[in-house]
């Protein structure tokens, strides 16, 4: 990094800063602004009083470091040229340091996903809300370990750097950026995944699907599924699977139609903005499922097991297999679902 400092800004760092376009810096200006808007916005509606996960911690610090990098660009863009502390910035950093994110981002999402795997298998079935400070500082210092060793890897690597600089040599009109593989991977393991449990349940969820009506409940209108399960001897864990199914497609079956969509065209997105708060916690709730699925019979029926997920509610998947309590007057194997 030491071709930032002034006294090395004559060289090829300068002409890319001369020649690039006003319109590349503007452009993403804008992305950001409206990248940040979102990230906020989901943890603003998000259910508050939810059990504390490595997942959350790690929205939380995406959401600020793109904070930290919008109100960059958005200085630099302002002045244009100026030194802080004896570095030279220009316009040219704009690009320079969306790329160094972008290459960040882009090599997170497998330790992301397992580390939030691991931490939500061992953890799914705690029924206390209220988790330990050593488990706190515990998700906050792997948090910050993961986002330390991106940046170490993408700037201490001599061929990564070397790239970036090539790049921004030889292209002085454009700002090229990272394509994340990883996210294509865990998208298609996902969409791959959904697509199988869809075709082992289909009959089941197409059942539940249609038996849906729109009543008052707390005058409130909320949805209720009614059906009654045709197989008696059909085992536990493939009788959750279609609740688990349905729970959390009615939650983000929007954003599978997108990812399905964005695999089949072959859209090419900046990592620096498809490692976002939403496509987190979709992933989130996505390991929830798989979770709540490997351990059904060590979830115990408690108002703290429900908290677990910010935006889609897993509580009747369970309820009708264990409830000891339900009335005489519901046909065996009913279930009547609110949401």
């Amino acid at each position: 990094m030491a071709a930032l400092f002034c006294e090395n800004c004559s060289g090829q760092y300068h002409y890319p800063q001369v020649h690039q376009p006003f319109e590349i810096s503007c452009m993403l200006l804008l992305i950001m602004l409206g990248k940040v808007s979102l990230d906020f916005f989901m943890l603003q509606v998000k259910q508050k009083h939810v059990k504390v996960s490595f997942m959350g911690y790690f929205c939380v610090s995406l959401a600020l470091l793109d904070f930290i990098l919008l109100i960059n660009i958005a200085v630099i863009f302002y002045f244009e040229d100026f030194a802080l502390w004896g570095v030279r910035f220009t316009k040219y950093h704009i690009c320079l340091f969306t790329q160094i994110i972008s290459l960040t981002y882009g090599i997170l999402h497998y330790p992301v996903c397992l580390v939030a795997g691991l931490d939500y298998y061992m953890t799914i079935a705690q029924t206390s809300q209220s988790p330990r400070r050593g488990q706190r500082l515990f998700y906050a210092f792997v948090v910050i370990f993961i986002w330390i060793s991106g940046f170490f890897c993408i700037l201490k690597v001599p061929a990564i750097y070397e790239e970036l600089e090539i790049r921004n040599y030889f292209s002085p009109y454009q700002c090229p950026l990272y394509v994340s593989v990883q996210s294509y991977a865990v998208s298609f393991a996902m969409l791959l995944l959904i697509g199988m449990a869809f075709m082992v349940s289909r009959k089941e969820v197409i059942t539940m699907i249609l038996s849906v009506r729109v009543v008052s409940f707390a005058s409130q209108p909320v949805l209720m599924f009614s059906y009654t399960s045709n197989n008696n001897g059909t085992c536990f864990k493939w009788q959750l699977l279609t609740r688990l199914l349905v729970c959390f497609l009615g939650t983000w079956a929007p954003f599978v139609l997108l990812q399905f969509i964005v695999l089949f065209l072959g859209a090419r997105i900046p990592a620096y903005m498809e490692m976002n708060v939403p496509w987190l916690y979709f992933i989130n709730s996505f390991l929830i499922a798989v979770a709540y699925w490997c351990r059904c019979h060590d979830v115990e029926l408690t108002e703290e097991m429900w908290s677990t997920d910010p935006f889609v509610s897993w509580k009747f998947c369970f309820m009708p297999f264990n409830n000891e309590n339900t009335e005489p007057a519901e046909k065996p194997g009913t279930v009547i679902v609110i949401c």
